[in-house]
């Protein structure tokens, strides 16, 4: 395993995060906790310290199974957890709302659920028009003093967004999607984070399993499974990326002797990011991370990628359908 050190902490975390979205069920069709629970402990046997979590990942769900996984595996000194505030749900479905109140409410039920007394990382999930970026960064600074959590991030934030919360509080780490399919934040946000020493760790880098080597075009998304609503999924759209990753897969085979989802990977942590957030409900979905450390792509397999990309790929999509409500004013 590869690790980093965060920019202005002592924590040293593996350049691979597991993510739990799918863990918690909720548009993913599903989850069993026992799978769930060996999940995470084969993260961990693999070197894999930082579990990435939030409260809306099946509203609640995937924190208690995040806890329950923890507490069992007894290291928590040696787990770094990354949880999120700022997303609120009701029965008209799940909105933004980045007010002081919520942050401090959703950091008591994370503490609660998760079974500890801190969080490692602390992300505000996504940015709030109807509240003043003062009021939220300032309720995240002062849990941060407090020792309540022990790195400050915000998750979906554009450059000028974080220059503006910046002016409130520190800020540590810049949650992202971010992989072969999706580079939108090329544009801005990576060389925000790094001119100002910001980690950036980037999510969604399987491209919600298009990257995983195994996708195919008669695959069926059962119940609330997002992909049914992804446009990278449908019609001529995924034909093309289907196309895509097969192309991609020839060459992380032929290249580097690797399976198409380790290159996805890696070819994020070259890009520059940190942290690449690895998604995985099931035990074996572990296995091909080692395939993902202690090399590189090197320039000519980029230029390759680069090449099948504009070859492949007429009509792209980002990430954009995944963005949650807005609050009524």
């Amino acid at each position: 395993m590869e690790y980093t050190t965060l920019p202005g902490t002592d924590m040293r975390v593996s350049r691979i995060a597991l993510g739990t979205w799918a863990i918690g069920g909720w548009m993913w069709g599903g989850t069993d906790e026992k799978t769930s629970v060996q999940t995470i402990h084969a993260a961990l046997e693999e070197g894999i310290n930082l579990i990435d979590t939030a409260p809306v990942y099946g509203f609640g769900r995937s924190e208690e199974i995040v806890g329950k996984a923890l507490h069992e595996y007894n290291n928590r000194r040696n787990i770094f957890i990354s949880t999120k505030a700022c997303l609120a749900w009701d029965d008209r479905g799940v909105f933004r709302d980045a007010t002081r109140g919520r942050i401090k409410k959703d950091l008591e039920d994370s503490l609660r659920r998760l079974q500890t007394d801190y969080i490692d990382i602390y992300f505000v999930h996504w940015p709030d028009s109807q509240v003043p970026a003062e009021e939220t960064a300032e309720a995240m600074k002062e849990l941060f003093y407090e020792g309540k959590i022990r790195a400050v991030g915000v998750s979906n934030y554009s450059s000028d967004q974080m220059a503006e919360f910046e002016k409130f509080s520190p800020l540590h780490l810049s949650q992202l999607p971010y992989n072969l399919f999706e580079r939108g934040i090329e544009a801005a946000e990576t060389a925000y984070c790094r001119d100002r020493n910001i980690a950036l760790m980037a999510y969604g880098v399987l491209c919600r399993g298009l990257l995983s080597g195994v996708m195919r075009s008669d695959r069926v998304f059962a119940g609330d499974d997002l992909r049914n609503h992804d446009p990278k999924f449908q019609g001529d759209r995924f034909r093309q990326y289907l196309a895509a990753a097969e192309k991609l897969a020839e060459l992380a085979r032929d290249r580097y002797n690797r399976g198409l989802l380790p290159m996805a990977v890696r070819w994020v942590l070259d890009q520059g990011a940190e942290i690449a957030v690895w998604g995985a409900r099931r035990p074996e979905q572990i296995t091909p991370v080692r395939d993902a450390v202690g090399w590189v792509i090197g320039d000519y397999g980029r230029r390759q990628i680069r090449k099948i990309l504009n070859q492949t790929i007429t009509d792209p999509v980002g990430p954009e359908f995944m963005a949650p409500a807005v609050r009524e004013a």
